[in-house]
Formats: structure tokens, sequence, C-alpha cells
């Protein structure tokens, strides 16, 4: 595969604050990327210039094989965007919405309507196209606005934390959608705080952190780099987590986590469970749950960084970007 997307060394400050630190990245074509990190970490930062949406202020970036700077029409040709917050005009009903962007790209009238039914049936919303978007639910007005960024039939879709705010089943949805657009060979840039997302989309995925990429592999590379295997020990009574913590981090020689209710250590040594289990016997500790299984990537988050992923961590106050609604660009 050739690569979709380069970035090399990107850096954007806002009033004092650096919001990207130097980031590098590369997306395969016709594969996902999966941008990983919490609020304020820079991803949005970092789309919104491959997006041509900001101007970095060092590095350099191409898109597509063009220079984002240098060529940002050229790009804007190849890329649709959905944002965090969908970008669709609530007044107008679905089959407006997707017609009105679809004669701004230079459609006929007829061709417009006719891309319109077509992405109003392959999004299940063809029922609901007569019908203003303020009466979608959040899950048909996300898969709405994920129809719009596609009206030009873009090669490269930038996916910005697009399931925040979904119901599971939403969001099951939508993950179906972004599948069957990578089996058509589109090549998708997913930012997400959501690392089971990650886990089910991304062929490989970028940790970023403080305006960072701090790792990037496979979903497996990464798993694999936190630790063979991760012990995870849950008490009947919640008083003894702390007895458990102590003859976990003990018998493992490993840092022993506190997380809803259970302990959690990597282990390598696949001896150390039984182990385990024998002190907690001896302590007169019941068990509600033991399992030795491979690490998520929550955990890897928190071997890469040393705290987790938190969905409500506060972006820098001058690093409004990161939280801005953005119109949906095509």
């Amino acid at each position: 595969m050739t690569d979709a997307i380069r970035a090399e060394g990107l850096v954007k400050r806002f009033k004092g604050t650096t919001a990207l630190a130097g980031v590098d990245l590369v997306a395969r074509s016709g594969a996902v990327l999966g941008v990983l990190g919490p609020n304020g970490s820079g991803k949005t930062t970092t789309v919104r210039v491959l997006a041509t949406l900001l101007r970095p202020d060092e590095g350099r970036a191409f898109v597509g094989g063009h220079d984002v700077v240098a060529e940002p029409h050229r790009v804007r040709r190849l890329i649709g965007l959905t944002g965090q917050y969908a970008a669709v005009d609530q007044d107008l009903t679905g089959t407006q919405n997707l017609v009105l962007i679809a004669r701004l790209l230079g459609f006929s009238r007829r061709d417009a309507r006719a891309r319109a039914a077509e992405l109003l049936d392959r999004f299940s919303l063809t029922e609901a196209g007569e019908r203003p978007a303020r009466t979608y639910s959040g899950g048909m007005r996300r898969r709405l606005d994920l129809a719009a960024s596609l009206v030009g039939r873009p090669s490269l879709l930038f996916l910005d934390e697009p399931t925040t705010g979904l119901d599971p089943h939403s969001r099951n949805e939508l993950w179906g959608v972004v599948r069957g657009l990578v089996d058509e060979g589109v090549t998708v840039l997913l930012t997400t705080q959501y690392l089971e997302e990650a886990d089910q989309l991304a062929d490989d995925i970028a940790v970023i952190d403080h305006g960072r990429v701090i790792s990037t592999g496979t979903p497996a590379e990464l798993k694999a780099r936190a630790g063979d295997q991760v012990l995870e020990v849950r008490p009947t009574d919640d008083q003894r987590l702390a007895a458990v913590s102590g003859i976990v981090g003990e018998v493992t020689g490993a840092t022993a986590h506190s997380a809803g209710g259970s302990i959690r250590a990597s282990v390598s040594d696949p001896a150390a469970l039984p182990a385990v289990v024998r002190r907690l016997d001896d302590a007169g500790i019941a068990v509600a749950e033991l399992t030795l299984r491979r690490p998520s990537l929550d955990e890897v988050f928190l071997a890469l960084t040393g705290h987790p992923v938190r969905p409500d961590d506060s972006a820098p106050a001058s690093a409004a970007a990161e939280q801005r609604p953005e119109r949906t660009a095509v």
C-alpha cells in the first residue's frame, strides 16, 4: 500500500500554548488509521491541519500526494470530513441538505437529487428524507452528517470522534458504515477517545498525548508492548482491595492498578496465576472474578502514558480548536 496521508513534524500553537508539538503520522491507502487520545491531546488540531482548515506553524503534511499548504485546493477535492458535532442544517430536510451540498460541488439539479437519494438509501434514511433534520435522532443526524461528507465521493475521509454521544446501537451502525467504505477502497483517518472503537475499526493506531505521537502500530502490536498478559482479580468484598493489590504486586513483581472494583497487573509468567490463587486462599480472600488475558487498549494507553484515557478530560483553554464545532467539509 502507498501512503495516503503523511505528516512530518507538525507544530501548531494557539496564543502561546502548543497544541501540536511535532506530530508524525502515516496512513496507508485503503486502510483505517486510528488516532487515539484524550480531549486536548491534539487529535482535532491534527485533523484540521490535514483537512487544510488550519495552517501548521512548522512541519509539513501530504494528503493524496499533495502538500496541504501549497496545494490546499487539490487536497479538498480528495477529502471528506465529519467533525465531532453534526453539521447539517436542522431546518432543512435530509434530502435538501444533501442536494444543497451536491449543488455547491457543481452537480446538476438532476444529478444532485440522484446522489442524495442514493446516499439516503445507503444510510437507511430514505423514509426520513423529507423530514427536517431537527426531527432526527442523534444516530440519524450522525448518519446524515456522514452522508453529507460523501456527496463528492472522497477517496480519503476524516472522521473526528464521529460516535461521540451516540448510544451503543447507533455506534455499531456507524461502525458498519465505516467498514463498508473501507471495503470500497476509501482511506479513513479516525480520531477517537473510545478504545473499543479503535480496536474494532483501525488497521493501524497512533497514540497521541500532549501534542505528540507517542506510539504507533497495529492494535495487536500495541497490546504486546503493554505486557504479555494481564492478571485481573475482583474480590467479593471491596474492603479487601488493598490486600489483593499487595498480594498481586508481590507475586507478579509489577505495579498493581485498581480499576472498577478489581486489581490488575501485567504478568509475563503464567505461573503467577496459581501463585496468586494460593496466596488469596491463605489470606481468606474470596474472589468474584479472576482472569488472565491479553491487555486491552485501555491498558496499552495507561502503559504508554502513565494515565488512562478519560473522555471528560478538559482541553487547554487556548487550544479552542480542539473543541470547536465545524461545518462538514467536502
